[in-house]
């Protein structure tokens, strides 16, 4: 009984207790909030600013080049000069490689003998043809002999264009004795030099030329962007891309849209995206990988604010504004996009309203300021930003 009443009186005091610390920790939350009413807080606000906003999209991309092209020799012969040297810069119908070419002479200095042979023979038969031809006419031959020099001569004149078929490809096989480059780019590793044998059949080819200017990026882009991409793809002049090595903000180039895929990967949900460069400097590689911007579209009168004065809310982002001079109200906003350190709104914030970047974390709605002017709004707009996805959310 006794340790009945004990428990019931300890009981008793925990609770009343925990009433006064919560009714004093009310009080206090209270007194702070009316506080914070009553009380001016100095802010710092900028200007928001209307202006046209590009919307670009960033991807990761590789360097590929236009054209690839083995070098293989037609002919199975031998190396006798080499006109190149590892990585060099060629153009196109520039000299490689000259193999032996002796017999490939002899074979067209014969058809050259062949044909004036048988040019011989063709004129004879066209002398004899001529001859019957008068016979005939004075019924001093049979037709039939007539027939058969008209048939020789046709033979001979067959047997001539023959001879000059056949000089015509040896004399294709000659020039195939000197190589030269079909395009125009860099040389890589060349796989042979003078003295050694090289055949037709050979898969690894002499050497290989890859063109590095111009050259092409590819990268894809994300399939609910496909109506922006397909407008900047059809657009007059296309859609300048920019590319960065990763971790750099300097471009290295800049070109523009050249290709869009006819389809989308429905496993990945993306559809692919070329781009082209002059390359000029040859800052790219085929093979690296680079950062792609590209520039999809442009918005006019775009309301644009610093990020560091965009919040998140439980309902979404959110800013101050001050409205005359002497209140703060919050306002939400809808992002289109990031840039840099500014952001890009939607709604929610008009075109010279003041926007608090300074101080608004320790703000409610309708608390009173003390309004001061940001001197730098770049500055201060340096700092936590929201990423291009969380604004797109």
């Amino acid at each position: 009984m006794i340790r009945q009443r004990i428990f019931w009186i300890v009981s008793l005091v925990v609770v009343l207790c925990a009433a006064a610390f919560f009714y004093r920790t009310s009080s206090d939350t209270s007194s702070t909030r009316r506080a914070g009413r009553d009380t001016a807080a100095p802010v710092t606000t900028t200007a928001a600013k209307a202006e046209e906003f590009a919307i670009r999209r960033r991807t990761i991309g590789i360097v590929e080049s236009i054209a690839t092209v083995v070098v293989k020799s037609r002919l199975d012969s031998q190396v006798t000069e080499q006109h190149i040297r590892d990585g060099q810069l060629v153009k196109k119908g520039d000299l490689l490689f000259t193999l032996d070419d002796r017999d490939v002479k002899a074979a067209v200095a014969r058809d050259q003998a062949q044909v004036e042979k048988d040019q011989a023979t063709a004129d004879r038969t066209e002398l004899d043809l001529e001859r019957y031809k008068r016979l005939a006419a004075t019924n001093a031959i049979p037709q039939q002999q007539l027939d058969q020099a008209n048939a020789d001569h046709k033979v001979a004149l067959a047997t001539v264009e023959a001879d000059k078929a056949q000089l015509r490809g040896d004399q294709v096989k000659l020039d195939y004795t000197t190589i030269e480059a079909p395009i125009s780019g860099r040389t890589g590793l060349i796989r042979v030099t003078p003295g050694n044998l090289v055949s037709s059949s050979d898969p690894n080819g002499l050497v290989t030329i890859t063109q590095v200017r111009p050259i092409r990026v590819s990268f894809t882009l994300a399939e609910r962007d496909l109506s922006l991409i397909r407008k900047a793809y059809i657009t007059k002049p296309p859609a300048v891309v920019r590319v960065y090595a990763p971790g750099e903000k300097d471009a290295l180039s800049t070109g523009e849209l050249e290709f869009l895929d006819s389809a989308v990967d429905t496993a990945s949900g993306t559809i692919a995206v070329k781009a082209k460069f002059a390359n000029e400097d040859f800052k790219l590689w085929p093979g690296m990988y680079v950062d792609v911007e590209i520039d999809l579209s442009k918005r006019p009168n775009t309301v644009m604010i610093p990020t560091v004065a965009i919040q998140s809310g439980q309902d979404g982002p959110f800013v101050f504004i001050v409205k005359d001079g002497k209140t703060a109200e919050m306002h939400k906003v809808e992002l289109v996009g990031v840039e840099g350190d500014r952001a890009a709104l939607a709604s929610g914030v008009n075109d010279g309203d003041k926007v608090i970047v300074e101080g608004q974390m320790r703000l409610v709605d309708k608390a009173r300021v003390a309004e001061g002017t940001s001197s730098n709004a770049g500055k201060a707009a340096g700092a936590s930003q929201p990423t291009e996805s969380e604004a797109a959310k």
